[in-house]
Parts: structure tokens; C-alpha cells; sequence
């Protein structure tokens, strides 16, 4: 085993209050997809005052840092996300949102102050031989900050050999990585339906065409696609998020939208899916007398590891924190947009342990969530270890 990995966590353990102080300034004022401009200006502030060249406006409000040493011609990507949720907080937290409707409750905040805790240990501590490129991205959650990052000249103004992430996981314990090779997040496309009848009176549903039978008869009906089309061994989730209609009692309305998710693993499936997806729901307004109009949108792809970096990545892991707290990972049918990223460079993307239970385990995307503080200085001596490992 190396010698440095006890080094270097008491190092960081060191410095980690003061970005759980910085990871909770961010949480307590949330900035939502394109938003980020207060977090992008602490990050881009902090990184200058330790001597990173500071890099803004790739995706809007994205921010790099790069950070030469040496001659090496290695070039290492670390990416977090910075943007939070449109939900409100009921965490009763010291430190909880200040922006109604507005909140971290993915742990964006804790990516992003991990990141920072490992940019200042490595500006400051270690003599690394190459390139470290810092990618702070914007709009994670469903507005694609990464491939507007990409669209924007990403890796072709800072050239990267490896990239990397991670996310924090609930009910993996703190102290604990967990990884997997190949997919292991899964892809996330969107269809809104239009649904067009004809209103009428709801004592006399006989005058209209009623939207909402057909509506409901699509909602119930999509699962059959998953349960009664797709291999068993293979992954898909259908979700109905949304279905707006009507406005009263006694009124047939005239239209109906319905918004739905949909989540697969493979690239056949998703293809299948999308196209029996809209068939499905022609026809079946057809049945109703219903207009239909469907409009798909793919938009996440597959998040796939890549072999060498996954275990490039295990290997930093067990070093750092013993063989024991490396973990495989299950695939899990939540998205990423650093898919994208994946797509262009090899790289991996890795789970943090947020905790157990109480201490951590509540889920992300829920007003009662918080990233636990424990974690961060794990997440830093992981990046902190991988950057001085690749960069040797």
C-alpha cells in the first residue's frame, strides 16, 4: 500500500471545515439551471486566489480552472455540478435555503465544495507533473449544462486525457465508493402528448369527445409496453409525471397534455421504446375519436463507464480507503448529463457514501434532504488521490 494516503486524508481533514462552511453558504442560497451566477463567482474567486487560471461562460455560468505543474504533458478532468432543485426546503436546517421554491436537494452543493477542497490541497500541497482542469457545470438536472459546456469548445480548449465524476448516494455508508463498469446510469428521454377532443357540458358527455378517457386509457396502457414488450433482463421505467386537463366539475374539457418520462439501459430498448411509444398513443386516441399530437425528445444518454478509468478509479479508492469500502455498484435508472462528457473522452463516474438511515440516507429530490458533511472530505482525498496519481 502506498504510504501517502494517511498523509494526505489528515491533510484534507484538516481544511475540510472550512468548505463545510463554503458547501453551506452554497446551500443556503440555490441557484437553479443557468442561475448559478453567486456560486460561479465564489468558485471562480476561490480558485484564482490559489492560482488556477479561471476560465467563464462555457454553458452559460460554467466555470474552469486549470492548473499547470511541471512538464507533463497528462491532462486530468474532475467535473461537479453546481445547480439545484425547484423544490422547498423543509429541512428546518441552520443553514437551509433562503429562496422559496428553491433548493439542494441533490447534493450539488457538496459535489461542488468537494471539488474546491481538493483544488486548494492540490494547488498548495502537492507537486503533481501535468495538467489539472476543474469543470464547475451548470444545469445538471434536465437542462443539459454539459453538452452546452461541449457545444461551447469544452475539450477543445482544455484538452482532456481522462474525466471524471462522482455523486453522492444515499444509503451507501460515508467512508464507502461504490463503481461499475459499463452503464451504469441510465438514459432519460421526455414525450409531452397533446391530447384534442371536443368539450361539452359533463351532464351531456354524449355532445364531446372526452379527453380524459383517452388520457387515462394511455396512462394505464404505456405499461404494457415495458411489461409485455421488453426483456425481462433488461432495464426500462416508464413514468406518467404529468397530466393536465379541465379546470372544473362539469365541464368535458377540450384538451389534455400529459408529460412522460422514459429511462432505459440499452440502446435497443430506448430505440423500441420511443418508437412504439408514439404508436401506442395514436393509436389509442384514435380509439377514443382523440387527436394526438407526440412530441419525443431524446435528451440524456446511457451513462457508460469505461473499463481502464473504472478501474483506474477502484485502484485510487482501495488504496485510500482499503479494499473493503470499494464496492460494486448497481446500475441505477436515474440519469447524468456527464454521459455527454463520457461520450467524448474516457472517464468514470463514481458513488460517494452519503450514509445510512438517519445519519444521510434520506433520498436525493426530497425537500428532507441534505448532503452529509462527512462526506466531503472523503470525496476531496478521493480526487485529491486520483489527481496526484494520474498526474505522477
Amino acid at each position: 500500500m502506498s504510504p501517502y494516503p494517511a498523509d494526505l486524508r489528515r491533510a484534507i481533514k484538516a481544511i475540510a471545515p472550512e468548505f463545510v462552511a463554503i458547501r453551506r453558504q452554497i446551500h443556503a442560497h440555490p441557484e437553479l439551471a443557468f442561475e448559478e451566477h453567486r456560486t460561479s463567482d465564489l468558485v471562480a474567486e476561490l480558485l484564482g486566489g490559489w492560482g488556477y487560471e479561471v476560465h467563464r461562460g462555457l454553458g452559460t455560468t460554467g466555470v474552469v480552472g486549470t492548473l499547470r505543474k511541471g512538464r507533463g504533458k497528462r491532462t486530468l478532468g474532475i467535473r461537479a455540478d453546481m445547480d439545484a432543485l425547484p423544490i422547498q426546503e423543509k429541512t428546518g436546517l441552520d443553514y437551509a435555503s433562503t429562496l422559496p421554491g428553491k433548493m439542494h436537494a441533490c447534493g450539488h452543493d457538496g459535489h461542488t465544495a468537494i471539488l474546491l477542497c481538493a483544488a486548494r490541497y492540490l494547488a498548495e500541497s502537492v507537486d503533481f507533473n501535468g495538467t489539472l482542469i476543474l469543470i464547475f457545470q451548470p444545469a445538471e438536472e434536465n437542462e443539459g449544462g454539459a453538452l452546452r459546456m461541449l457545444e461551447d469548445g469544452l475539450f477543445e480548449r482544455f484538452p482532456c486525457d481522462e474525466v471524471y465524476a462522482l455523486h453522492n448516494s444515499p444509503g451507501l455508508p460515508v467512508g464507502q465508493i461504490g463503481l461499475i463498469t459499463g452503464p451504469a446510469m441510465a438514459s432519460f428521454d421526455r414525450a409531452t402528448v397533446t391530447l384534442t377532443g371536443r368539450s361539452a357540458h359533463g351532464a351531456m358527455p354524449h355532445h364531446g369527445i372526452d379527453v380524459m378517457q383517452g388520457a387515462a386509457s394511455i396512462v394505464l396502457g404505456l405499461q404494457s409496453i415495458v411489461s409485455r414488450e421488453i426483456d425481462a433482463l433488461k432495464s426500462a421505467v416508464i413514468t406518467v409525471g404529468s397530466i393536465q386537463a379541465g379546470a372544473t366539475y362539469n365541464i368535458v374539457p377540450e384538451t389534455a397534455t400529459v408529460k412522460i418520462g422514459v429511462r432505459t439501459l440499452d440502446p435497443s430498448v430506448r430505440a423500441h421504446i420511443e418508437a412504439r411509444l408514439q404508436d401506442f398513443v395514436v393509436t389509442q386516441a384514435s380509439s377514443f375519436q382523440l387527436d394526438a399530437d407526440v412530441v419525443y425528445e431524446r435528451k440524456y444518454p446511457v451513462l457508460v463507464n469505461h473499463d481502464c478509468q473504472t478501474e483506474r478509479a477502484r485502484e485510487v479508492a482501495i488504496r485510500l480507503l482499503g479494499e473493503e469500502n470499494v464496492v460494486a455498484r448497481a446500475p441505477v435508472m436515474g440519469s447524468e448529463d456527464f454521459a455527454y462528457m463520457l461520450e467524448h473522452r474516457p472517464g468514470a463516474y463514481v458513488r460517494l457514501g452519503n450514509g445510512t438511515g438517519e445519519d444521510g440516507g434520506c433520498m436525493v429530490h426530497n425537500p428532507m434532504y441534505d448532503f452529509n458533511d462527512e462526506a466531503l472530505p472523503v470525496g476531496a482525498a478521493f480526487w485529491a488521490s486520483l489527481a496526484r496519481s494520474y498526474l505522477a
